[in-house]
């Protein structure tokens, strides 16, 4: 038998490695399927608006489906517990429909646009199934809060690898597996969900969740489920300010292979800039537990917030050809935005205990379905406002040039863009983000409780309801 403390550092790792492979696989739809759409398949200003809207709508439908999947989650009742059945399930399916996405059939415009809505529209609801099981099994490791905290950010060193392996390698993917031809994004998305596959199983098979946590209690129904999302104040504000942040960083990044290739006219220079970028949010990530010896949560959120909006404010003002300030807003912005991200989920786990002792329930998966529907709807919004933006900026008609045009035609078809096409794309990745960061963050200061002292007093109470 393990001693408590083996098994605490076997969940930590285990749990964490689970969202290497899982987190790429998330960054290459959620943040490149578009580009692949309009780089590399190429589509007309018409499809482009078809294929945006279509990204939105399932996108919402499928985040306003996420408190749903939760619910099932947490009526799930099995020998292998109620979260691993959904984490094998969701891993099997979104990673097949991954690589079908990635994958051109040569098909007309219509048909193309037609099978892309189906494979999009199931991708979004088989992803979910693993996401909300997955996230759903922290608050059960730990009551901690501090060991949350570790739990949380080397979960999110994980998922900032898989992510930055994306990010990094994408521009370099026609180079790389230059063998395979016109389907080597399709391999490169192979290679991710295989990945994906891999890492989750140490997930599935490694982490042992503390069932003693969960009280016996009966089925949540959608009654149940609607009152433990709308009772629960704080779930409520963490879930508003997370989504107006996930909005803006969504949008901020979803830009950067075009900021590179059309404002910076070079797109090589994207792979090192995201590494660089990589360096510094891991580097956060790492050194948050000595933040977190030293200041309260809130005070790092606030500083982090300021300097979120300062690097904003500093990236928009830079020329678009000065790498040094760019650079320096993007180290900035990312590293404040690596403790946001490990905040915001500390706070959403502990507004587990906060609605289990308010409301007499506890719905681990209904409230952890926020942050899927969270990172869905600012992906959503993210997405329309780029796809948006390229057709107002007129970039989509470069694009289609661009997917079809040699290295010399490519370099002149960059060389003509206009800077008014420019600036609404700066002002759309740059302005828009911050507004959204700024309001979220104004939204917490004012109406977030729990500190210390309060989730001290939560979780003496619970154990007296328990034991008297």
């Amino acid at each position: 038998m393990m001693d408590d403390k083996a098994v605490v550092r076997r969940n930590r790792f285990c749990f964490g490695l689970g969202t290497v492979g899982r987190d790429m696989v998330y960054t290459l739809v959620s943040m490149y399927l578009l580009v692949y759409i309009t780089g590399v398949v190429g589509v007309s200003d018409a499809g482009l608006a078809v294929i945006t809207g279509l990204m939105m709508a399932f996108r919402i439908f499928d985040a306003l489906n996420d408190p749903i999947m939760g619910t099932i989650v947490d009526n799930t009742k099995s020998k292998w517990g109620k979260y691993k059945p959904w984490i094998l399930f969701g891993m099997l399916t979104s990673g097949v429909l991954s690589v079908i996405l990635f994958t051109d059939f040569q098909l007309s415009e219509g048909w193309f646009i037609a099978v892309f809505a189906v494979c999009y529209l199931m991708w979004g609801m088989a992803y979910t199934s693993n996401d909300i099981s997955y996230w759903s099994l922290m608050p059960a490791l730990s009551k901690d809060q501090k060991e949350r905290e570790r739990i949380g950010a080397f979960a999110r060193i994980c998922a900032n690898v898989g992510m930055f392996t994306v990010v990094i390698l994408w521009t370099q993917i026609e180079s790389v597996f230059a063998v395979f031809g016109e389907y080597c994004y399709t391999v490169f998305a192979a290679i991710a969900v295989l990945l994906m596959w891999g890492f989750q199983l140490f997930t599935l098979f490694g982490v042992r969740e503390k069932r003693r946590f969960v009280v016996l209690e009966e089925h949540t129904t959608l009654k149940g489920m609607t009152r433990a999302l709308f009772k629960n104040d704080q779930l409520l504000i963490t879930a508003i300010a997370m989504a107006l942040f996930m909005i803006g960083y969504c949008t901020t990044t979803s830009f950067g292979v075009y900021y590179f290739r059309y404002a910076y006219k070079n797109e090589d220079m994207y792979m090192v800039f995201a590494a660089v970028l990589a360096v510094a949010q891991l580097v956060a990530l790492v050194v948050f537990p000595l933040f977190s010896k030293r200041f309260t949560r809130k005070q790092i959120y606030f500083v982090s917030m300021l300097t979120v909006c300062g690097a904003y404010i500093l990236f928009f003002c830079a020329p678009f050809d000065n790498i040094a300030l760019i650079s320096v807003a993007g180290l900035l912005l990312f590293f404040a935005e690596a403790f946001i991200q490990l905040l915001m989920l500390v706070f959403l786990a502990d507004t587990v205990e906060y609605g289990e002792w308010k409301l007499n329930k506890r719905n681990e998966s209904v409230s952890f379905a926020v942050q899927p529907f969270i990172n869905k709807l600012g992906g959503a919004l993210g997405t329309g406002i780029v796809g948006l933006t390229l057709i107002v900026s007129g970039l989509n008609g470069v694009e289609q040039q661009f997917s079809q045009a040699g290295a010399e035609e490519q370099a002149a078809l960059i060389a003509g863009v206009e800077n008014s096409s420019l600036w609404i794309m700066k002002i759309a990745m740059l302005i828009l983000p911050l507004i959204c960061v700024a309001v979220g963050f104004l939204i917490y200061r004012k109406k977030y409780i729990i500190d210390k002292e309060m989730y001290d007093k939560i979780i003496t109470e619970l154990d007296e309801r328990k034991n008297g």
